[in-house]
Formats: C-alpha cells, sequence, structure tokens
C-alpha cells in the first residue's frame, strides 16, 4: 500500500506489475482490496500483462475518512483518480470502475478525457443515467445504533458489508447521497472512449448495460450470467470479457 495527497487528503493505493496501465475504481463501501484484490482482478490483469493500479476511494479502506457530505461528489473523486495519475507520471490509462467506482471513471472521462483511453463499467448500467433506487435508507443503515434494528434488505446488506470491513460508517453515510449524482443522456453522449458495460442478471441496483452502452458512440454491454450486485465482481465472464476488451483496445 502507497500513499499520496490530493485536495488535503491523504489517499492510499496499490500498484503491481509492469505494462499498460489500468486504474482501477472500487464501489461504494468497498476499498482496493475488497473490490480488486480478494476478487483476483489484480492477479488476472497483471498476469496478463497490465500494470494494475487501484485506489482507495475517499473514505474507503485505508485512505483518509472526511464526514463532510459535501467532499464526495464524483467530481471530487474522478479528481482523486486523475491527481493518482499524476502522481505516478502516467499521461493515459485504461480505467475500469465498479459501481459508483464506474460512476467516478464517467466522471473522469468527462472532465478529463485525455487521461482515459477506454473504460470498463462494472456493476452499473442505465442507473447511471437514471438512478439506482433510493439510497437515504441506506445512509440510516449506516448510521443505526444497532444493526439487528435495521430492516431494509439492501440497508441490511450494506450495513453488514460495512461491519465486515470495519469501515468508517460516517463517512460512508456521508457518500452514499452526494455520490450518486446522475449523468444526463447527452452527457453520456460526450463519453467518446470505447467503453464495455457489465451488469450482472441478477443485479437489481445497476440497471440494464445495454441501454447505457446505446447512448455513448462507442459502447458495448455484456450480461454476466446469474450474478448480483455483489457476486458479479469477480465472476470469469466479467474478467474475460474485461481482458478480451482491453486486448482490442491497446494503448
Amino acid at each position: 500500500m502507497q500513499f499520496f495527497e490530493n485536495d488535503g487528503l491523504k489517499l492510499a493505493f496499490v500498484d503491481e506489475g509492469e505494462g499498460e496501465p489500468i486504474l482501477l475504481i472500487h464501489g461504494f463501501a468497498s476499498s482496493s482490496f475488497y473490490n480488486w484484490v480478494q476478487p483476483g482482478w489484480i492477479q488476472t490483469l497483471t498476469a496478463a500483462g497490465y500494470r494494475a493500479i487501484a485506489i482507495d476511494n475517499r473514505g474507503h479502506g485505508n485512505s483518509d475518512k472526511p464526514h463532510d457530505r459535501s467532499l464526495y461528489t464524483p467530481t471530487l473523486m474522478a479528481g482523486d483518480a486523475a491527481a493518482l495519475l499524476d502522481h505516478l507520471d502516467i499521461p493515459q490509462a485504461h480505467v475500469m470502475g465498479y459501481s459508483m467506482g464506474a460512476r467516478i471513471s464517467a466522471f473522469l472521462a468527462l472532465n478529463h478525457p485525455e487521461r482515459v483511453h477506454d473504460l470498463i463499467f462494472g456493476g452499473l448500467g442505465i442507473g447511471m443515467v437514471e438512478g439506482a433506487g433510493d439510497w437515504s435508507p441506506i445512509a440510516e443503515a449506516l448510521l443505526a445504533d444497532d444493526p439487528d434494528s435495521v430492516s431494509h434488505p439492501r440497508g441490511k446488506m450494506f450495513r453488514m458489508f460495512a461491519d465486515k470491513t470495519q469501515s468508517d460508517k460516517v463517512a460512508l453515510a456521508a457518500c452514499v447521497i452526494t455520490s450518486k449524482e446522475e449523468i444526463s443522456e447527452a452527457n453520456m453522449a460526450r463519453i467518446t472512449q470505447p467503453t464495455l458495460v457489465a451488469v450482472g442478471t441478477k443485479d437489481d441496483i445497476g440497471g440494464d448495460p445495454h441501454r447505457l452502452a446505446a447512448l455513448m458512440p462507442r459502447g458495448e454491454a455484456i450480461d454476466i450470467p446469474n450474478r448480483d450486485h455483489m457476486l458479479a465482481v469477480g465472476d470469469k465472464v466479467f474478467k474475460q470479457a474485461a481482458i478480451e476488451f482491453l486486448k482490442r483496445n491497446p494503448l
């Protein structure tokens, strides 16, 4: 684990392997470890000849965890990702994000297009544009004194995950609403890089990947069979499609 600073925050990252760089941006309540190391992505990518760089987003993992809601916009978190590329003297990279990380990746492509060679969005389809439901119960679940009192199914799922990862639940509650900023169809059409969208067929959060891909000039989509939002992350179909996509779009 290494560190750099941006926007007054100390941020953690992993940097492994050699070859074309791919920047990995994890999902809400996760971390570089739980999103990319544990499910085998770092191993898969480095074995395929890539340099895998995975950031711990602000509020997550080993990075600083402010409690101010205003500090968790996708624009600010995309700025952290761009600053990491600056820190590593990488002018342009492949970029892959999962769930919230996919949204951050899209903002990175919109705000810093010259840094993004191509994109892989995992776990987030048309929800990027239309939203992915009401996340207020998730914030309430994260702040509940007694986790057993949480009855909202999605809230319970994220609370259990946050407890498992020993996360700062106040920081996550600050992040969960602000980070869900939607992107208009017109702005999605501005993302001209090759983009792969992959969502599990049992995912009730991300939304249709094909509808999102159709909004982008060079978008394409795959379904991850029989996987929900949590289990799609490390799926072999997803990994194979990602590697094939990267090989078709060399830096």
